[in-house]
């Protein structure tokens, strides 16, 4: 039975949603110069409500443009400088023993918060790391035994230095998978570069003002939900993700040998919540083949691990992403 119809977005929906995104899409922009593309996946990972992970030298906003979300939806925002010795409970929370009243009490961690900026998080140690992975997949924490729900609208935005390996600790493979996205943050332009300089003097970064509640994002999130997506894309991104794991059947021997590790179930996943909500953004109730292909860097870089001899071959992750979107027919 098709009850697409008694779940469909209606007109009013659709307007209401356009207006909210429209704002925080002008909020972003006026304080956040170029970086379409980044702006454009933190608002998927909103809408989708899961993690994004972050890529790019230090100095290009990646910060500035986490705390530009937070302050438009009026969300609580917490970052972590990750470091060598950075502690899980550090993290977390931990009990601390009260003195006065003689008793123990629970201390949460910055990971409470609606929006959790991860600094550097290949600084920290694996163990720090894996703390997270409990708050990030089961959205819960644990202290003493005792569970504590984070809340509904919870994003883990984690950043990243590629070019500086020293004293890093790389991500596992089950952390990065846990992340929905992956984006790469380049530098400006000459002439974004001189509107950062103008926008500066004018004081423009200053200004600080919440256009939208949290109970607006999770109105937004409701209505992705209920975003069409046909079997014939979800056939589509199943034949994307095979292609990651058995490459030689689709793009041959010349590329599939520089894959070590195809996606995980969880790639398909977040193709049908991401296309659900870039559909959304794009102001349209149903997915088409296009958005799937506009998120295929985003949603695979981080899910497809290269051995050594792409390293030493000169061959980028994005490659061999575009030769499986090629290789796979569009329906």
């Amino acid at each position: 039975m098709n009850n697409t119809e008694n779940i469909s977005i209606t007109p009013e929906e659709l307007e209401k949603s356009n207006m909210i995104i429209k704002k925080i899409d002008e909020y972003f922009s006026e304080r956040i110069v170029g970086q379409k593309r980044l702006q454009q996946s933190l608002l998927v990972a909103l809408l989708a409500n899961g993690h994004i992970l972050l890529e790019s030298v230090p100095g290009l906003a990646k910060t500035t443009a986490a705390k530009v979300l937070t302050e438009a939806i009026n969300g609580r925002f917490s970052r972590i400088q990750c470091t060598p010795d950075l502690l899980p409970s550090d993290i977390i929370g931990t009990q601390i023993f009260n003195y006065s009243k003689n008793t123990f009490e629970t201390k949460i961690g910055p990971i409470y918060a609606n929006f959790v900026l991860l600094d550097e998080i290949n600084r920290s140690s694996a163990k720090t790391q894996s703390a997270t992975l409990e708050a990030m997949q089961e959205r819960q924490i644990t202290i003493d035994g005792k569970i504590y729900k984070l809340p509904n609208i919870f994003i883990v935005i984690a950043t990243q230095n590629p070019i500086e390996q020293e004293g890093t600790y790389l991500l596992a493979e089950a952390q990065l998978d846990r992340f929905l996205l992956k984006e790469k943050v380049d530098y400006p332009t000459a002439n974004e570069e001189v509107e950062i300089l103008n926008r500066l003097e004018k004081k423009v970064f200053d200004n600080k003002a919440s256009i939208f509640q949290l109970i607006d994002i999770e109105y937004l999130q409701k209505l992705v939900e209920k975003v069409y997506i046909d079997d014939a894309i979800k056939k589509y991104i199943s034949e994307i993700i095979l292609a990651t794991r058995f490459p030689q059947n689709y793009i041959g021997n010349e590329l599939s040998q520089y894959i070590n590790l195809g996606s995980s179930t969880r790639g398909s996943i977040a193709f049908m919540q991401c296309s659900k909500a870039l559909a959304l953004i794009k102001g349209r109730t149903h997915v088409i083949p296009e958005d799937i292909k506009e998120l295929s860097y985003t949603v695979l870089r981080h899910r497809l691990s290269l051995n050594f001899s792409a390293v030493a071959d000169n061959i980028s992750v994005e490659q061999i992403i575009d030769a499986i979107m090629g290789a796979v027919p569009t329906p």
